[in-house]
Formats: structure tokens, sequence, C-alpha cells
């Protein structure tokens, strides 16, 4: 039986193994086609892959070009905004700053064709480089930078780091930079604060300025070092008159403990979803030829808001589902049509139960890294997820094989937000939140299980119609 819209797992209410309601066809065991389960190889391969997509990610620059260099080598046509599009049936994807969008319009695509937007962001908490970077003193140079979003600031301690980002150079053009390790945020050592144990702050402008050499600040320049980072090609530090750069964490993730269960790594706010979402897209561009359009939507500054032209509140989205409108023909009433008719899967991590600090959580929802995607439920909407969302959801978790847990907040510890309501108020478009459970979340280095990383792209799959 084909999806429709508003049972996107195409048949009755059916009950899971733990009584909760389900969309689902009601099938006996016999006939299902449900994907057997991955070995932990396969989720492991997939955990180090994601480990490779990150460290050749330090910035939502490099995010966007990232995501679009693994496309194209999936068959998806890059397209600038500023040309004409393509009237036919094909793949492709745009990219604006530090977001990036992909589609695919299946032969046989109509006005009032739906679209299954898989949502994430490129852009994690940190720090990004004030217009003077190179400062320092007492025979210490050191950079100047601002803190951007809300990073847990002691993570970011006695670590390697490394810059990375956007320069604009004096012809208008642009290069992405990222330096190997270069800076660290020394503590103070515990002989002169002896009780840096019993209460540990930092002061955001005066502790926050991490060193990367030795001299005076007039001796060095960091531009330049960004600008000999540059990837083949040699930039004149001179020729930059503009730049988005932001600190990243210099270590390659890495994957460990019994079983092989964790994947520790920057930035997987919300790379991890980014990654599951080009994963499964590639793969569901063989040969697609469903009955709507698959889309990744990848929005950067969600960590600050969205408010900007390449963030969730912008108009990326809207700009490019109107372009692909036109390109089917469609009027104003039929977009609003193929609107009516679609979905979107806002994916973004949430809290997994911390052992050591259990009173945190909710009482009886606790999700737990390595038991599956979880489903982001919030009364006051923070999370854009409804009834029609979560049995939406399950019914993409049931096709895929893949178990799911909930996540809601404590009372007493109100939770942040998401695209997820962002694009639901912006495009009316029916909108579920969804995303991995983690542990560290907004650390220099986050923690994950590996099994659920594997999982959420393969949901992404279901979602999809791959």
């Amino acid at each position: 039986m084909p999806a429709r819209p508003d049972n996107p797992a195409g048949g009755a209410l059916s009950r899971s193994t733990n009584g909760a309601a389900r969309l689902g066809s009601p099938v006996t065991l016999e006939d299902t086609a449900v994907p057997a389960a991955p070995t932990p190889e396969t989720a492991r391969t997939h955990a180090e892959d994601l480990a490779d997509f990150v460290a050749a990610s330090p910035s939502s620059f490099h995010a966007a070009a990232e995501v679009a260099r693994r496309l194209e080598g999936a068959g998806f046509a890059a397209l600038q905004e500023t040309d004409a599009w393509p009237e036919q049936a094909g793949k492709y994807l745009v990219v604006r700053d530090g977001a990036v969008i992909a589609w695919i319009v299946p032969q046989g695509a109509t006005a009032t064709t739906p679209v299954r937007v898989f949502g994430a962001h490129s852009d994690s908490p940190g720090f990004k480089l004030k217009p003077k970077p190179t400062t320092g003193r007492l025979g210490w140079l050191q950079a100047g930078v601002e803190v951007y979003g809300g990073p847990l600031l002691n993570s970011w301690l006695d670590r390697e780091l490394r810059l990375a980002g956007r320069l604009v150079l004096d012809d208008g053009s642009e290069v992405l930079a990222a330096t190997g390790p270069l800076l660290r945020l020394p503590q103070l050592a515990i002989h002169l604060d002896r009780t840096a144990n019993e209460g540990f702050a930092l002061d955001k402008q005066v502790h926050t300025q991490p060193v990367w050499g030795l001299g005076a600040p007039d001796s060095a320049d960091l531009l330049a070092e960004l600008a000999a980072s540059v990837d083949g090609a040699k930039v004149d530090a001179a020729r930059i008159r503009g730049f988005d750069v932001v600190v990243a964490d210099a270590a390659r993730g890495a994957v460990f403990g019994h079983d092989d269960a964790f994947l520790a790594a920057g930035r997987l706010d919300d790379l991890a979803s980014v990654h599951a979402g080009v994963v499964a897209l590639a793969a569901a561009a063989d040969g697609f030829d469903g009955d709507h359009i698959p889309m990744l939507a990848v929005f950067d500054h969600e960590e600050i808001g969205s408010a900007t032209r390449s963030g969730a509140a912008g108009p990326f989205l809207e700009d490019v589902l109107e372009r692909i409108g036109l390109s089917l023909g469609a009027d104003r009433a039929e977009r609003m049509r193929a609107v009516a008719s679609s979905w979107c899967v806002s994916s973004d991590v949430g809290h997994s139960v911390h052992p050591n600090y259990a009173e945190k959580h909710d009482p009886a929802v606790r999700p737990v890294l390595g038991s599956g995607p979880i489903l982001k439920i919030n009364a006051n909407q923070r999370y854009a997820t409804d009834g029609a969302g979560a049995a939406a959801w399950h019914g993409w978790c049931d096709a895929a094989g893949v178990t799911s847990q909930e996540f809601v907040s404590n009372n007493q510890v109100p939770c942040g937000s998401t695209i997820g309501p962002i694009t639901a108020t912006r495009l009316g478009i029916r909108t579920v939140d969804v995303g991995i459970p983690i542990l560290s979340m907004h650390s220099a280095r986050e923690l994950a299980g590996v099994s659920d990383l594997h999982d959420l792209m393969r949901v992404a799959g279901a979602f999809f119609g791959g």
C-alpha cells in the first residue's frame, strides 16, 4: 500500500510490543519487510564515518561544503541561487553560507507533490573570533574570541583547539580555512586556587581567551595563520576583508567503551543528525521513484536563535520550496496543497538520563544511550511533536525496524528548543521533533551511542522512502 500523507506508514493503527499506539500496516510477521538489524560492525562503521564527517566539518561552512561534496559524489547537481534552475526531475542541492538544502524530484512529480524534509543544523556552541583576533599580554599570544551560543565553558579547557571558517577576500571571493591544532585554554593550577574543586566559574571575557604562541601581539598575525591553512590555494592575509571563524576541538572522534558502545566527538550537536540525513538521502537517490520529494535541509545558527538568512527562521527553505513548485508549474494554491500534505522531521540531539544526576530527569521517561532514537515531546511546544507526529514517527521507525524512545523534560528543568517549531510556524508544515540521546550536550566533546547513530540514519531512510 503506498504511503498516504496522513498516514506515512500506509496502514491502520497497530500496537508495538510495549503497548504504544503506532501507525503500521496490519500484516503478519511473515509478510513484513522490516530490514534486518544491523551488525555491531555495521553500526561501528557508520560511527567511524561520522567521526570523519565531523573532522571535515569544523565550522558550519565546512559542514555545508562536506554535505555538498558527499552528495555530489552521489550524483546530485549543485545549483546556484543566482542561476535559473532545471525544470525536470533530478537530484539537486544548493548552499547558502553555512546552510545547505538537497532534494530529489522524482519522475512524475506534479505541482501538488508533497515534500518530506529531514531538518538539522550545522552550527554548534563554542567560540567565534572577534574583529581584532590577535591579542595577548605578558609574553603570550592570545586569540580574541566571543562566546557563541551556550557552550559548557569548562569543557573547552586543556584541549588542543583549531580555527575554522570562511574568509572573504578583497575581490569578494570566499575561501574555507581550517588550521590544525593551534590554540589552548589552559586551566589555572590548583596550587594557585585551592578552592577550584569546591566551586568553579569562568569569566567569559577574562578566562576564555586561548593562547596560541609566545611573543608580543604585534609580532604575529592570527589571520596569517588562517590564510596559510586554506586548502589548495595560497592566500595573502592582507587580502582578507571579512571572516566568520570559529574555534573547534582538534581531536578526532573516537569509538570506545564495552562492546564499542560509545562515540565521543565534538559537534555531535547537530552533525550527528546532518550525517544521518546525508547518508540516508544518498542511499535513497539511487533510482528513487516515490510519490513525494525527499529533502535534506541543514540550517545554520540554530544555537543562537535561527534568525538569519541561513537559519531556520529565515527564508531559505521557503525559497527553495517555492522554486521547486515553480519548476513543477505550481500556482500558489497548488503550493499550499503540497505543503499541507508534507512532513518535516526536525532532528536534533536530546538528553540521555545521566547516571550521576538522575534527579535532573523526568522520573518516568528516561531515555538512555544505545536504546534507540528519541521522540522529543514538550507540552508547551518547545518541540513541535503532537499526537499525529508521534504516530507518524513510530510508523517510520517500524518501517525501519528500529526501536524508539521518548524524551520529556523534568518539570523543574525547562528544555531548549529546535528548528522544529520555527519550521512549523514559518511554513505551516506538519513537524515532529526527534533525535538521538547524548550526554555532555554543549560540551566541546559530546557522547553518543554508536547503535543510536546508525538507527537514526535507518529511520531517516524510511522517512525518505528509500
